[in-house]
């Protein structure tokens, strides 16, 4: 009775088994680009049903999404909270991935204590910088040689090309780049290292990123890659764009990355591009119009959207070392609150079931 029932349960497994799928994202791209995807506390604590599965089969590397940046990771003078990190760490080397750290510098989501003294005045431009080096040194340093890159510097560049006057900016000068760039790299020379932005398809601001770039490695600092955000809307902007882009900066000699990958198939209020958390507008209906499911239609032009993305990446994918969503699925994703707070978006290619849309992966069957 035993053996026939385990004999039984032998031939359900099999026949459960049939069914799982044998391929991922991950190994339709295997010899393009790795395929990465940000990922949040639940997810990196195994909190979030589901998530191991779906990072393990379609994912081979992992972005931290806001656990590493230095408000989560450093909130107060002295204090760190490294649960978030070491939980990432443990995760990517479980599943072997390539792991990026996201990011050292930024002028969002840094705490204004980093900028000011006990009486609340701006600091000097040295003690800015030595602020900026200790926090690298103790975050670069937890992870060294476990974390394989690194996003230093987080959109320093308005869309016109000039410097973003952030208090990094206003307090150190250019030079900010430049030394946090020497000081991740004194901490860890085997990781790489990649300046981040969005709206990088405008000319203006790539202009400005590759120059700044060129002329650091040019005084022998170490940039590896520039990460492209790819944070961008079902009809724009055009592919051409996206594909110059890559095309200048491979071109410039820099690895090109992917970042960020989402696809917004909402409408905006007004012309807002990119990125920018400064821009946020109050809940409404207005902008908020598929609250109860994404029209069939809607989810065809988004999948055809992605479809596209891919086949330009794969056409250069010579060029192309990664390409990583901002987000494992729809329920996770930032454009729930973005520019238009408390909204229902569909931005990526799971849907908030941890489901993969219908027609994406069909296009790239080998």
């Amino acid at each position: 009775m035993i053996k026939a029932f385990s004999f039984l349960a032998l031939l359900l497994l099999l026949f459960v088994c049939q069914d799982l799928p044998k391929e991922g994202l991950k190994d339709k791209f295997k010899d393009d680009f790795f395929l990465g995807a940000a990922v949040n506390l639940a997810q990196v604590t195994g909190k979030e049903p589901g998530a191991d599965s779906l990072l393990n089969l379609h994912f081979n590397s992992i972005t931290a999404e806001n656990g590493l940046k230095w408000g989560p990771v450093h909130p107060n003078p002295g204090e760190y909270r490294f649960e978030f990190g070491d939980a990432f760490v443990a995760l990517g080397e479980r599943m072997g991935t390539f792991i990026v750290g996201h990011t050292l510098v930024w002028h969002q989501q840094t705490p204004a204590w980093v900028f000011k003294n006990e009486e609340g005045q701006f600091v000097s431009g040295e003690e800015l910088t030595l602020r900026m080096e200790d926090h690298i040194e103790q975050v670069v340093g937890r992870y060294k040689g476990k974390i394989n890159g690194w996003d230093v510097v987080n959109e320093a560049f308005e869309d016109d090309g000039t410097w973003r006057k952030t208090h990094w900016y206003n307090l150190i000068g250019e030079d900010f780049i430049k030394k946090a760039f020497e000081k991740a790299h004194e901490v860890d020379p085997a990781a790489a290292l990649y300046y981040n932005d969005y709206n990088v398809w405008k000319p203006a601001k790539r202009k400005a990123i590759l120059e700044m770039a060129t002329k650091l490695r040019n005084q022998g600092v170490r940039i590896d890659g520039i990460g492209m955000q790819g944070h961008y809307r079902v009809d724009s902007p055009s592919l051409d764009q996206i594909e110059q882009a890559i095309l200048d900066i491979h071109q410039a000699g820099f690895e090109v990355h992917v970042t960020e990958l989402d696809v917004e198939v909402l409408p905006r209020p007004g012309e807002v591009e990119g990125a920018d958390l400064n821009i946020n507008f109050a809940e409404s209906d207005e902008w908020n119009p598929y609250k109860n499911g994404l029209p069939i239609e809607i989810e065809g032009k988004l999948v055809d959207r992605y479809v596209s993305l891919f086949r330009l990446f794969k056409k250069h994918s010579d060029k192309i070392s990664r390409v990583t969503f901002w987000g494992l699925h729809d329920g996770r994703s930032w454009l729930n609150n973005w520019p238009v707070r408390g909204r229902t978006n569909y931005p990526l290619l799971f849907d908030r079931e941890k489901a993969l849309k219908k027609g994406f992966l069909e296009v790239f069957q080998k």
